[in-house]
C-alpha cells in the first residue's frame, strides 16, 4: 500500500514538473500562433492522436468493447469537462494574462478539489493537511497571488476552466476504478479533440490551421508532448493515490513557472525564495501524513525509497 502511495507521489511530482514547464512554454507557443481555439485544437488533436496509435499498437483498444453504458457515458462527460471546454477557457484566458497569474488561478485546483472530493469521494484531510494547505495558500499570497486578482475576462476563463477540472478530477478518479488509465486518457483527449475541431469549424477557423509556419508547428509539437507527458503521470498518480494528494503535489508547478521566469528576467528575489520555501514545506508536510498517518519523529520522508 505505502510503495503504491509513493508511486503515486512520485508520478505526481512528475505531473507537476510538465506542468510547470507548460505553463512557461505555453505563453509563448500561445503568442507565436495567435488564436487560443486553433492552438489548443492542434496540440490536444496530435496528443489525442498519439494515445489513440499507442492503444492500437499496445492492443488496448478491444478494451472498449468491455465498457458499461455508463463507464462509456462518464468518458464522454470526462472529454467534454476535462478535455475540450477547459482548454479553450484556459488558453483563452492565458491570451491575455502572464504565465504567472494563470498558473497561481490553476493552482487553486487543489481547493476546490478538496471540496468536492471530500463529501463525494469521502476522502479525509486531517488537522495537519489543512495546516500544509494553509502554507500553499500562503505562498500564493506572497507571490502577489489574489491582490492582483482584478476579475476581468481572462482571469474569470482560467477559473472557470480550473472549476472544471475539479470537477475532472473527481469522476476520473472515480473511473479509474475500473478502467484502463490509457483508455480515459485516450477519451479525454481523443473525444475532446474532436469537440475542438467541431468547434474550430463552427467559428470559421479552420482554413487557419493549415496556414502556420513550420517554426509554429515545431512550438504546437513541443507543447503537445509536455501535455502528452503531464495526462500520462497525472492519471497513473490518480490510480494510486487520493484525488486531494495528487492536486496537492501540483501545486509545485508554480515553482517551476517561477523559476522559468525569473531565469528569463536574470531575477530571483528573496520573495521567490519564501514562496518556493512556503509550497515545497505545504506539500511536504499533506504527503508526509498521507503516506505515514502521522507526523513525528523518525517519520520518513514521502518519497524516500524502501
Amino acid at each position: 500500500m505505502r510503495s503504491g502511495l509513493k508511486k503515486g507521489l512520485w508520478l505526481a511530482v512528475l505531473t507537476a514538473l510538465f506542468s510547470g514547464v507548460a505553463n512557461y512554454a505555453n505563453k509563448f507557443t500561445l503568442t507565436a500562433v495567435g488564436d487560443p481555439l486553433v492552438h489548443t485544437t492542434l496540440k490536444n488533436a496530435l496528443v489525442g492522436l498519439l494515445i489513440v496509435s499507442f492503444l492500437v499498437i499496445s492492443k488496448k483498444l478491444p478494451k472498449l468493447r468491455q465498457l458499461s453504458k455508463r463507464e462509456i457515458s462518464l468518458l464522454v462527460v470526462i472529454a467534454i469537462v476535462g478535455g475540450s471546454i477547459p482548454f479553450y477557457l484556459f488558453f483563452g484566458g492565458l491570451a491575455q494574462t502572464s504565465a504567472i497569474n494563470a498558473s497561481l488561478i490553476h493552482k487553486t485546483l487543489v481547493f476546490w478539489v478538496a471540496l468536492i472530493a471530500i463529501p463525494l469521494l469521502k476522502e479525509k484531510v486531517s488537522s495537519w493537511q489543512w495546516g500544509a494547505l494553509g502554507l500553499i495558500f500562503s505562498a500564493n499570497l506572497l507571490v502577489g497571488g489574489f491582490k492582483s486578482f482584478r476579475f476581468s475576462q481572462a482571469e474569470l476563463m482560467i477559473l472557470g476552466a480550473t472549476w472544471l477540472w475539479a470537477i475532472e478530477n473527481v469522476i476520473v478518479k472515480k473511473v479509474l476504478r475500473r478502467v484502463d488509465p490509457d483508455i480515459v486518457v485516450g477519451a479525454r483527449m481523443g473525444l475532446g479533440s474532436v469537440v475542438l475541431l467541431a468547434w474550430v469549424v463552427i467559428e470559421g477557423k479552420a482554413q487557419l490551421m493549415t496556414q502556420l509556419t513550420l517554426f509554429q508547428y515545431g512550438l504546437i509539437g513541443f507543447t503537445s508532448l509536455l501535455l502528452l507527458g503531464y495526462v500520462a503521470t497525472w492519471y497513473r498518480a490518480l490510480k494510486l493515490v487520493p484525488v486531494t494528494q495528487v492536486a496537492t503535489v501540483l501545486t509545485v508547478a508554480t515553482l517551476v513557472t517561477n523559476g522559468l521566469t525569473a531565469v528569463e528576467k536574470q531575477a530571483f528575489p528573496f520573495q521567490q525564495v519564501a514562496v518556493m520555501v512556503l509550497v515545497v514545506a505545504g506539500v511536504w508536510f499533506f504527503s508526509l501524513w498521507a503516506v505515514e498517518g502521522r507526523v513525528g519523529k523518525g517519520v520518513r520522508a514521502p518519497f524516500a525509497t524502501e
